[in-house]
């Protein structure tokens, strides 16, 4: 696992094919679609992230998307949206955005279910 630590500060596109930790401060965009990236507890993100899996101890101010899953511990802040199929959030934490954990697309989403014709038809022929 790499990290980087408290007295870090990094602006711009970080990517990486391992598992990250950061403890410093990130602005910019995070990029580690296939790893875990974990936001320790002196860690500052001002970032877009995308990961396989996030876990936020610290804070975080932009939006996460992952793959698998997403998890904000007690002590953890998130000022954006966030997206995953699975999210956890630990009684303390601070969420404010929108959640979506839809497994679709979002044009299948928006698509009207077939059968939410069929009752009103009913309705008119009885």
């Amino acid at each position: 696992m790499a990290m980087i630590g408290q007295s870090i500060v990094f602006k711009g596109e970080l990517a990486g094919d391992e598992d990250l930790e950061i403890d410093g401060r990130v602005e910019g965009n995070v990029n580690l679609k296939n790893h875990q990236l974990t936001v320790g507890p002196n860690g500052n993100l001002t970032a877009e992230v995308c990961a396989k899996s996030i876990v936020v101890i610290g804070q975080v101010k932009g939006n996460l998307v992952a793959t698998e899953r997403i998890e904000i511990q007690a002590t953890g802040v998130v000022e954006g949206d966030v997206k995953a199929p699975r999210l956890n959030v630990q009684e303390g934490a601070v969420l404010n955005g929108t959640i979506d954990m839809s497994s679709g697309t979002v044009s299948e989403a928006r698509q009207p279910a077939p059968a939410a014709s069929a009752p009103s038809e009913a309705r008119k022929s009885a």
